[in-house]
């Protein structure tokens, strides 16, 4: 009997968590995959209507190095682009000017990463190495 009562509780759980989208519903993980497939798509579309050729790849090259940028640098070209801000198409001089002045505008409100110093301190075994070194 209580076996019974128990899988009741799990299959009600079980419907008021699909209900809610959660984790267990397969079709909610499906729409949204379409639904991110779908922004993709939307935004190298206006990518590609506002950017030349040779501009598109250098983006595509600092996707590669860091894609925090290339995202950054996109939202602000389509933004741009929405706004009619935009007259013809970006060119790659363009998208390097766009770059170096975000550059300057990161370092002068402090956003750069800050460099990190390693110290190697010695071990217990340098005074060894040295004495097998001078040996030799």
């Amino acid at each position: 009997m209580a076996d019974d009562e128990l899988a009741q509780i799990r299959a009600a759980r079980l419907a008021q968590l699909r209900q809610q989208g959660g984790a267990g519903s397969p079709d909610n993980a499906e729409e949204q995959d379409q639904k991110r497939k779908q922004e993709s798509e939307a935004r190298s579309s206006i990518l590609n209507q506002i950017l030349e050729p040779e501009a598109q790849d250098r983006l595509g090259r600092i996707r590669l190095v860091k894609e925090s940028r290339a995202t950054d640098v996109e939202n602000r070209l389509i933004a741009l682009g929405r706004s009619g801000q935009l007259r013809q198409k970006v060119t790659e001089a363009q998208l390097k000017d766009m770059l170096a002045s975000l550059s300057e505008h990161e370092k002068q409100s402090g956003q750069t990463l800050e460099s990190v110093k390693v110290v190697r301190r010695g071990g217990w075994d340098d005074d060894d190495l040295d004495d097998l070194l001078k040996d030799s």
